[in-house]
């Protein structure tokens, strides 16, 4: 046979070669097709797939060299446009926690004290609240706003704004120093509180009071509960991802004053005993330079709801109460209604985390369980698998317990948030920051640790956002940290122990 003729292959044969090849291509190419691939190295996987043509005797053939550059040249095109349409990654450069003066500070004694002297209360209210302190995990560190320790308490919107005020520009002053910006740098704004819309918003005063620029990105959250922080991020990263080289701040906060209740409900009252003052301002940004210099990069969010459910949306709700004092009720279904919320979430959050190994396990059990052993167990996938700390909502030790039991944490894993709740107490959307703070003044977070924030507020929403931390941090622990006087206290044993929420 002449060398230079074609090899006389059957037709049905020619078909499966042509289609053998070009599946092997395509996932070889991909493989290997990479940001990061040089020229040389693509030629290198050019070179080892005609080797492999000439080993399997197809070189003769030239329809076998224009497969091969077609499925080079497709992969290639799409990867480059992969890249090209991919939005940027969002970074944390720095976050700031706001601690109160020691004068706000609110021992239980004073507490009830104080609640005794208000004449709104009767003795059963007092009594009541006295309780629910003395057994929510709280310290006799936490804060109260100044309008609050008033005898009468002031609620009233001047009162509001001041304690806005207070909170809010100490917190921008120090987190614009630690990021060494200008507020005219800053492009996007993002501010929520559940209690207290004002008008102008939050979100103004902030603009106002720093002269910020005329084109930034303002927006205003309310309403939205102890989720709001992981909303507020969520929010920021949609925006960041359709404008290019910017800086967005998002800050979380809660204006006590506006949300207390006077009244005798007792399902109201347990407001004013577990939310306490606390606020966190945080600097994210898509900027490519900021990959080196940033503390973590936001790998992921997710937000779910049960608002359509009206068992669920009834479960906490405000609302005056028969006298027309305004309050928010605490129904007894809140937690069911937080679990079945938490369970679908993560179900969601899981599959998309989880490692494949994890996964084959839980469906094996199923199917086992279904097929098999009736009395079998499901296996549970293990969220440590793929993440290293946790940030739980601290809205009560029950919480954190039923969250724990349901995730199959231990201790060490919820610790940061029982010392949160115990040293600042519940201090809504923030208080996942201060949990992130004590991390890291335990110098625990490493490069390259997920940290998982999860946010749950009325409505019922879950909301939930997963970090991976980019550089080392353990320096930066007692800048400015809202635990540096205090975390060689930590942890307390006697509150650390989550077998007894």
């Amino acid at each position: 046979m002449d060398p230079l003729s074609l090899p006389k292959l059957k037709q049905h044969n020619s078909l499966s070669n042509i289609i053998a090849i070009f599946l092997s291509t395509m996932a070889m190419l991909s493989k290997n097709l990479h940001s990061t691939s040089t020229p040389l190295q693509l030629l290198l996987v050019l070179l080892s797939l005609q080797r492999l043509f000439l080993f399997q005797q197809w070189n003769w053939n030239p329809i076998f060299h224009l497969l091969l550059l077609f499925c080079f040249f497709l992969v290639y095109v799409l990867r480059v446009g992969a890249l090209a349409f991919k939005p940027p990654s969002v970074y944390l450069v720095d976050f700031s926690c706001f601690k109160p003066p020691s004068t706000c500070q609110l021992p239980l004694s004073r507490f009830i004290q104080h609640a005794s002297s208000i004449i709104s209360f009767d003795s059963q209210s007092v009594e009541f609240m006295a309780k629910i302190v003395a057994s929510s995990g709280l310290s006799e560190q936490t804060y109260l706003p100044p309008a609050l320790l008033s005898s009468p308490p002031k609620t009233h919107q001047r009162e509001y704004i001041k304690e806005a005020e207070m909170i809010l520009l100490p917190l921008m002053d120090d987190l614009l120093t630690k990021a060494k910006l200008s507020p005219r740098d800053i492009d996007i704004l993002v501010v929520h509180c559940s209690a207290f819309c004002p008008s102008p918003s939050l979100s103004s005063i902030i603009v106002n009071k720093y002269s910020m620029r005329s084109d930034v990105k303002s927006f205003n959250l309310s309403g939205m509960g102890c989720s709001a922080g992981a909303i507020g991020i969520d929010l920021a990263q949609n925006l960041l991802k359709t404008n290019n080289n910017c800086y967005a701040i998002v800050i979380s906060t809660e204006i006590l004053s506006a949300g207390w209740y006077s009244g005798h409900e007792r399902s109201k009252l347990l407001i004013n005993c577990l939310f306490r003052m606390g606020s966190a301002a945080l600097l994210l940004t898509n900027r490519k330079e900021a990959s080196k210099t940033s503390k973590y990069r936001l790998i992921r969010t997710l937000r779910t709801q049960t608002a359509f459910d009206d068992k669920a949306y009834l479960t906490a709700i405000r609302e005056e109460d028969e006298d027309g004092k305004l309050g928010v009720t605490i129904n007894k279904g809140l937690l069911p209604a937080a679990g079945e919320l938490l369970r679908s979430h993560m179900t969601i959050l899981g599959l998309k985390i989880l490692p494949l190994t994890e996964k084959l396990k839980h469906v094996v059990s199923v199917i086992r369980k279904k097929f098999k052993d009736k009395e079998g167990e499901i296996y549970m996938p293990s969220f440590k698998t793929a993440i290293q700390h946790f940030c739980l909502p601290t809205s009560g030790r029950a919480l954190i317990g039923e969250i724990a039991k349901g995730l199959n944490l231990d201790g060490r894993d919820v610790e940061a948030s029982l010392m949160t709740l115990h040293r600042f107490g519940n201090q809504s959307s923030s208080s996942m920051w201060y949990e992130l703070a004590y991390m890291e003044a335990k110098e625990r977070v490493k490069k390259g640790d997920k940290v998982l924030m999860l946010g749950m507020g009325t409505g019922p929403k879950c909301c939930s956002c997963v970090w991976e931390c980019v550089r080392p941090i353990a320096g930066d622990s007692n800048k400015n940290n809202p635990w540096r006087d205090c975390i060689h206290l930590y942890p307390i044993e006697a509150v650390s122990s989550i077998s007894q929420t």
